[in-house]
């Protein structure tokens, strides 16, 4: 064992050269560093990147059976002393069985005394810690003595004596852990020591060639089948766990197959890497037969998930096909689309929900059902997108379009670390050409069982802004209201509430909608969100207006969207035109933050600023209401005409950007 020591640099204060005294049975790791007068017991282990200097504050004892962990600094003030066990003054004393752990920091003068566990970058400095100590992660010992079998919370920053004294005790589960951390290391030490020694190493590397040479070919094609899942089951197995969801497998021979008489294999606990685990004894143990995967909501005690993944003609050590399971009561086959008509590109306003959920941080998802599940609600999880790309997600969206041309599709949005959804929305409906061909039309006229007659032209469309708009509130856990005026009261800002909206549910209170719509042909309907809990409003867009073409639903949106809410008539023809500068992704964009909390702000550059990163800021816009917010930045578009403006994001909370992106070029 090539260990790294050093005697210790002459200097004013000791010129001794004294050098490491390092026990036989140690184990000092050849990435680590012993300077000067360093005692190191027996048994003693010291891990790679350690730094052990004893050239400033002078001696260090090392107790033996203690482990010294990766990353661990230990120094000390050239003034200064502890008395050590033996009676002896030391810059450090570190006394038997005692754990310091990775990354931690112990400047002398310190005491630490026999079984203390000091944990990850924790710091002790100029204080001394009893026998039987634990010292959890990221605490601070400063200028105090810890009475033995203390517990230090992590985080703790204790550095007067009334902190320390107030110290709850050790717990027996607290020793046991200490103790069971030496034993590992006591393992690792004899392991490292072992390594090095050929007399001790040559026996084991011979047991492993024989067991090698011992194999032969059928025995490896057995040993590889643990192995037979692709790529695409590990992701959506890791995918649902990251939704909450349980895992399950079921098996079928084939004639158990064509009857649709499944037989359970179990549920799998645990971890993602238990779980996948668990599905390969599962294909193991069911070798030759049919094996689905099952993903269950535990809580709606339902099922989200149906894939087989493994076939009798499937080969053993191979990757498993993937197939989703349409139904219960399908044949038991993929029903792949054959559809020629293909995905042929996303909606726009899809393609803008997908991109504010990647910038946000969130996964993408899907789920499909058939005309029996839709109206039951039973979705089924479709393929897993594991991209976090734009392009790779909208790629992956179209496939999965295509496969389940006749039924619908839904987009979902994940966070992964509240393992919750923040987005449910319907791209696909079956009979549509593709998403793109929608261009914001079908899907509202896929709402419902509605008639395109004579009844109540003015509700045969939301426009896809207000769609978006229903869909971005009911995803934040907002209810949806509408209120009507006539002229008249239009005038006096007097408006009455249209019958109210209980659901939750996009298609019925997208129905709920078009209904108002029809009743009040001919009047102002806006559009209200309401925050229950706070009791507030957070959104009044007009949906409606007297005098549109009544089968222009898009014009309709085009309208509401530029008109301030509490805005007059006059105003309304006039921010209509200013607002075209804005492209629908900026607007969505605007919106995404205005209801997630964030302030809205622009900065300007002409091409040498831009070149240089040199930004300006535009005039503050101290505005939470879209209409106004919308208004602002015209207003800063047209101000600086020729240059490049860029849309802010603000966290005024955690006072950073959220959001930079580029609204105007020259």
């Amino acid at each position: 064992m090539v260990v790294r020591t050093a005697a210790a640099p002459p200097t004013p204060w000791s010129k001794t050269l004294a050098e490491p005294q390092i026990d036989e049975s140690a184990y000092v790791h050849s990435f680590s560093n012993v300077i000067g007068d360093v005692k190191v017991g027996a048994n003693v282990l010291i891990a790679p990147g350690t730094s052990i200097r004893a050239d400033e504050g002078t001696p260090f004892s090392i107790g033996e059976s203690t482990n010294i962990q990766d990353g661990v600094v230990i120094h000390g003030l050239e003034q200064g002393r502890v008395v050590g066990d033996d009676g002896q003054e030391y810059s450090v004393w570190i006394g038997k069985q005692a754990c310091i752990t990775h990354m931690a920091l112990i400047h002398g003068p310190a005491y630490v005394g026999d079984g203390c566990f000091i944990g990850f970058r924790s710091t002790v400095f100029n204080a001394r810690i009893g026998q039987g100590c634990i010292v959890m992660m990221h605490a601070l010992i400063q200028d105090v003595e810890i009475p033995p079998g203390k517990y230090v919370p992590s985080g703790a920053v204790i550095t007067n004596q009334q902190q320390a004294d107030r110290l709850p005790d050790v717990t027996e589960g607290d020793r046991a852990f200490a103790h069971h951390v030496v034993k590992i290391n006591e393992s690792l030490r004899v392991g490292y020591q072992c390594a090095e020694n050929n007399a001790c190493i040559m026996p084991i590397r011979e047991q492993l060639e024989k067991s090698i040479n011992g194999v032969n070919e059928t025995d490896y094609r057995n040993l590889v089948t643990n192995m037979s899942l692709s790529p695409e089951i590990v992701t959506q197995v890791r995918s649902l766990i990251s939704q909450g969801y349980s895992i399950g497998a079921e098996h079928a021979d084939k004639r158990r197959f064509r009857a649709k008489s499944w037989t359970t294999y179990g549920t799998f606990k645990g971890r993602a890497d238990q779980v996948l685990a668990s599905l390969e004894a599962c294909l193991q143990d069911c070798q030759g037969e049919y094996v689905r995967l099952i993903g269950i909501d535990t809580q709606a005690k339902r099922r989200v998930l149906e894939e087989i993944v493994q076939r009798p003609d499937d080969t053993p050590g191979t990757p498993s096909r993937i197939t989703t399971t349409k139904s219960y009561g399908s044949n038991g086959h993929s029903s792949n689309s054959s559809n020629g008509n293909g995905h042929g590109g996303l909606a726009s306003d899809v393609v803008s929900q997908v991109r504010a959920l990647i910038h946000q941080g969130y996964k993408v998802g899907t789920e499909v059902a058939n005309q029996r599940r839709f109206k039951t609600g039973s979705w089924l999880t479709g393929p897993a997108i594991s991209s976090q790309r734009e392009a790779d997600v909208i790629r992956a969206l179209d496939g999965i379009i295509a496969e389940h041309g006749g039924e619908y599709v839904r987009l979902i949005g994940i966070d992964p670390n509240a393992k919750k959804r923040v987005a449910e929305v319907i791209i696909h409906r079956p009979g549509e050409g593709s998403s793109a061909s929608s261009n914001g039309a079908a899907p509202s006229a896929s709402y419902g069982n509605r008639s395109s007659g004579s009844n109540g032209s003015s509700s045969a469309g939301l426009s896809a802004e207000t769609l978006n708009q229903v869909r971005g509130l009911l995803s934040q856990g907002y209810k949806i209201g509408t209120e009507h005026a006539d002229k008249r009261r239009f005038r006096t800002k007097s408006w009455q509430s249209c019958a109210p909206i209980d659901s939750n549910r996009e298609s019925e209170v997208i129905a709920a909608l078009e209904a108002c719509l029809a009743e009040h042909h001919g009047e102002y309907v806006q559009l209200i969100g309401i925050d229950t809990q706070a009791k507030r409003r957070v959104l009044e867009a007009i949906i409606q207006r007297p005098g549109e073409a009544s089968s222009n639903g898009a014009s309709r949106a085009s309208a509401t969207a530029a008109t301030p809410s509490y805005s007059n008539g006059a105003s309304q023809a006039s921010n209509n035109i200013s607002r075209t500068n804005l492209d629908s992704d900026a607007i969505n964009q605007v919106r995404s933050l205005l209801s997630q909390g964030y302030k809205i702000g622009t900065e300007h550059a002409d091409k040498r600023r831009f070149r240089t990163k040199s930004w300006q800021s535009c005039q503050p816009i101290e505005s939470t209401r879209e209409s106004e917010v919308i208004a602002a930045l015209e207003a800063c578009l047209a101000e600086h005409q020729g240059e490049y403006v860029r849309l802010l994001g603000i966290d005024t909370v955690a006072k950073r950007r959220v959001l930079e992106t580029l609204i105007q070029r020259p």
